[in-house]
């Protein structure tokens, strides 16, 4: 076996190529390849918590993306953040770790992806766990890679957020991965000792010496390889020129819900009439590539407050600024240690049934009502996103071949009175006497944002994306699925499969860095035939 050539080659380094990686590779007689188009995570920023800010937007660890005109939203252009790092988007992202509803699972199960149910995926989500919060053991898995734990230092505005659920009924939840999602709470994140504990940290980084493990960074994959039906190989192109690496056994496709049918449209391999559109020759006519794009479409309420309890760039905060290096550094807790998103919660809207209909998104910190990045002073803010959204977007090739990402934001018009309600809920929270010793001026939407019509606008005007997107290689074996749900095989093609948050059939309700995790430890079990 020459030196490009592997039995596994893996298409993406982020939240399940790590985990297939590390499984893949544990037999010293296969050679595994794994491929990342991003560099290394080292840099303090994204190590530290707080280095959030620096990461998103930033070219080095971020793809930004920006989506087609949204035909709903004035025709804005949304940032779609993607991590480019080892590690993927888990190195770059707010470290929650939420799971989801057992609901979730067993509606994909229901749509035809037998052994998909919460039964299912539930044991594999402890396996891959190591809970330090002492959470209950039904539930939740202690000794796997994936250290989870609460927040070391929260800030004690977060007590006001949820003191004050109160207002709306809403109880405190100590535990949003337990059978009662509803409530507010502090979040469990994916930490380590008060740093980020990313999927490459909690299962590449360990074994990154194995003899038989190839990583490849700054390499970026511009097609699978195809002959005779079956994928042989991928060309990449990487600092040093182009190559041409084989695969004897199988190419995964773990590049996420924006590369994975991007690198399949690139191939040929997708509806033909839009690769012929393109110029691209059609490898494999496959209908549901970049189809069935799903995301967390999310509103703000930013509020502008005289105290320094909340997080801020001020005079007043200096003190807390100048000792936050020297309180992570020797106790891993201040100013540094926070994700910003620290508290937040599930409520219903009228429209809910017995689910949460929507999530929110707590930052003890002033947001600004400018898009900035960092804005002076102090406050507190709010996101509340549709957590099962109707509208359905899609991934397409133009005929310059360049990628299209349409979410379709509110192109189901329920989706805009979900989060309408849930604006309202969130200020009704925030107008609770608890808020009272820190209460500031709303900024965004503004006190005279007061009717639903006007709080629509607002949205039209301002709604964005809490950076969830899913769906686009859906399982199934539907007219538009792309992979077999007890393999994740693309259709049609041998020796190919998909393995990460392009699979879900549909979006679940929370966070989805945890669910990709198991998505890849699932597709490693299928290839070692131990699931």
């Amino acid at each position: 076996m020459d030196q490009n050539e592997f039995d596994y080659i893996i298409i993406g380094a982020g939240s399940a190529g790590c985990v297939l990686a590390n499984r893949l590779s544990a037999d010293p007689k296969v050679r595994v390849c794994v491929i990342e188009g991003g560099g290394r995570e080292s840099a303090p920023n994204v190590r530290v918590p707080a280095g959030i800010l620096s990461l998103y937007g930033n070219p080095k660890y971020d793809y930004a993306y920006m989506s087609a005109p949204q035909e709903h939203l004035n025709g804005r252009r949304i940032p779609v953040n993607r991590g480019k790092a080892l590690g993927g988007s888990s190195s770059i992202n707010s470290m929650l770790y939420v799971r989801g509803r057992p609901s979730d699972y067993d509606e994909w199960r229901d749509l035809g992806c037998a052994g998909w149910g919460w039964d299912d995926v539930l044991p594999v989500f402890k396996d891959l766990e190591d809970n330090r919060i002492g959470q209950s053991p039904a539930l939740h898995g202690t000794g796997g890679e994936l250290h989870v734990d609460r927040a070391r230092d929260p800030n004690p505005v977060d007590r006001i957020f949820i003191d004050a659920g109160r207002a709306v009924g809403l109880k405190e939840n100590e535990d949003f991965n337990s059978e009662v999602q509803e409530g507010l709470g502090i979040y469990n994140v994916t930490q380590k000792d008060g740093l980020r504990w990313s999927s490459y940290r909690a299962f590449l980084d360990p074994v990154k010496t194995r003899p038989n493990l190839t990583i490849l960074i700054h390499s970026e994959t511009r097609r699978i390889l195809v002959g005779n039906g079956r994928a042989t190989g991928v060309e990449i192109a990487g600092e040093d020129g182009i190559h041409t690496l084989s695969a004897r056994r199988e190419v995964i496709l773990a590049a996420g819900a924006i590369g994975s049918p991007t690198v399949l449209l690139r191939s040929g391999i997708g509806p033909g009439a839009m690769l012929k559109a393109a110029g691209v020759a059609v490898v494999h006519d496959l209908p549901g590539v970049g189809q069935n794009l799903r995301d967390h479409v999310d509103g703000m309420i930013t509020v502008r407050s005289a105290s320094t309890k909340t997080l801020g760039l001020s005079l007043g905060n200096l003190p807390a600024m100048i000792a936050a290096p020297f309180q992570l550094l020797f106790a891993r807790k201040g100013m540094l240690e926070t994700n910003y998103v620290e508290a937040g919660g599930f409520a219903r809207t009228k429209y809910a049934g017995d689910e949460p209909d929507i999530q929110f998104h707590f930052v003890p910190g002033y947001r600004s009502h400018r898009d900035r990045l960092v804005e002076y002073g102090h406050g507190y803010a709010v996101h509340t996103c549709v957590l099962r959204p109707k509208s359905v977007g899609e991934i397409r090739l133009s005929p310059q071949r360049e990628i299209e990402i349409d979410q379709k934001f509110f192109s189901d018009p329920q989706d805009a009175k979900v989060l309408t309600e849930g604006i309202k809920i969130a200020r009704a929270i925030f107008a609770d006497s608890a808020f009272d010793a820190i209460r500031g001026k709303e900024m965004l939407p503004g006190a005279e944002v007061a009717s639903d019509s006007q709080i629509l606008d607002y949205l039209v005007s301002h709604a964005t994306t809490v950076y969830h997107p899913v769906g686009t290689c859906k399982m199934g074996r539907d007219a538009l699925a792309v992979a077999d749900p007890d393999t994740l095989k693309v259709h049609g093609i041998e020796g190919l499969r998909v393995a990460d948050a392009s699979i879900m059939p549909t979006l679940i309700g929370g966070n989805t860095n945890a669910p990709t995790m198991m998505i890849g430890e699932r597709c490693a079990r299928m290839i070692l035939g131990t699931l």
